[in-house]
């Protein structure tokens, strides 16, 4: 329960694959973070514990699911039914907001939670704390337009949206992608829809980003190429095609290479890996917890193009090469499209991806670095100026007294 003058936010993380939503979510609350708010992050992310949480937040964890298709999910650890188990998360969750009394409950990505988990907590909150304000929050590319569509009339979403939210943030810009027309949104739901532009993530200072290089053991006069695929769980064929890039022909003798797998690779695919870059001598990590500052060090990041490592690179300054997944969704290619239409990325489609045009590509990146440095220094982070500025109206009126 908030204490006299503080401001209490809520905030459920989407967490059934990867590392996207915790580090988005993450990302958010650091920088929302301030004297007199409190803010308490429901996740079932299983390395929700390796990240450092600044004072003031907090977090609440609760049973993790993975996801098996994009309609089925199992528990992550606990061996029990999967009812039983979004059961306790939905009590879970519920009970939480009852005993924080949120006057923000931020909602990532999906609507009503996995299974409808958050409906029960979005109606009490809509019932019981009238004043209180419930956002949905979207990262600005949600899948192909025909699949949110035919997802989102099949759950009801539109309906909810209307009734359930105060407001919808869109963590992108309207002139890379516009949702409100790709997924038909009705005009009831459009007066709620904010663009509140990328979320942009802590700069590291050039003595930090030097001294992760030293670490590194990258002179001053050589190149770091940083390959990442976020969580990992489908990153294998990146990092696969890197090496053997490698192996066929080593980069010049001045660029090093750091691989990050993520936690969710498969242990044996982590393995290989682990092996053959040894042997190119690529250094290797599992998990890197300053993956910011790595970025920052690094003067070419290879990635998929997920919505956090594209806003971690483009915030840095650093160049970029995209290998966008197109299954099961098409999120990242058609993020990938965008970014390169604003001179920001270069990427190479999925079904192009081979180890000599890996090489060409960066390469090419290297030796011609001087429009994307132009684009990139150009581009502005609003998304937390944004946020920032509707809490602060928020907490003009605050006046949350439960039922």
């Amino acid at each position: 329960m908030a204490q006299n003058g503080t401001f209490n936010i809520l905030m459920y993380s989407h967490d059934t694959y990867g590392l996207g939503h915790i580090r988005r979510t993450m990302a958010i609350a650091s920088q929302l973070c301030s004297d007199g708010i409190n803010i308490l992050i429901l996740t079932g992310s299983p390395i929700a514990g390796r990240f450092a949480f600044p004072e003031q937040i907090d977090f609440v964890r609760i049973p993790g699911m993975i996801k098996k298709t994009n309609e089925e999910y199992r528990p992550l650890s606990i061996k029990i039914n999967p009812r039983h188990a979004l059961d306790i998360r939905k009590n879970i969750i519920t009970a939480t907001a009852k005993t924080f009394q949120p006057h923000l409950f931020i909602v990532d990505k999906e609507p009503l939670g996995l299974k409808k988990e958050v409906l029960p907590t979005l109606r009490w909150i809509r019932r019981c704390l009238p004043h209180a304000r419930t956002i949905l929050g979207l990262r600005d590319i949600m899948d192909d337009a025909e699949t949110v569509r035919r997802d989102w009339w099949k759950k009801n979403v539109y309906e909810n949206l209307d009734k359930l939210y105060s407001e919808i943030w869109i963590y992108g810009n309207k002139e890379f992608y516009d949702p409100i027309t790709e997924y038909a949104i009705p005009e009831s739901v459009k007066r709620k829809m904010l663009f509140t532009g990328y979320i942009p993530r802590q700069m590291p200072s050039n003595r930090e980003a030097g001294r992760i290089r030293r670490e590194l053991r990258v002179d001053p006069d050589e190149k770091l190429i940083v390959v990442t695929t976020g969580g990992g769980g489908d990153g294998f064929k990146v990092m696969d095609t890197y090496l053997a890039m490698l192996e066929k022909q080593p980069l010049d003798n001045g660029i090093k290479s750091v691989l990050v797998t993520g936690p969710f690779m498969p242990k044996q695919e982590r393995k290989r890996l682990f092996k053959r870059a040894r042997k190119v001598n690529a250094q290797t990590f599992l998990f890197y917890r300053r993956m910011e500052k790595l970025m920052a060090a690094a003067d070419l990041v290879v990635s998929m193009g997920g919505y956090n490592t594209l806003s971690e690179v483009v915030s840095q300054g650093t160049l970029s090469l995209v290998i966008p997944r197109e299954t099961p969704r098409t999120e990242q290619l058609l993020r990938a499209k965008a970014f390169k239409k604003q001179g920001l990325i270069d990427y190479i489609p999925w079904n192009d991806f081979s180890a000599p045009l890996l090489r060409t590509k960066i390469e090419h990146l290297l030796a011609n670095p001087e429009r994307y440095y132009e684009a990139l220094a150009g581009f502005r982070f609003t998304g937390i100026d944004s946020m920032r500025r509707r809490i602060q109206a928020f907490r003009s009126k605050v006046n949350v007294v439960a039922c």
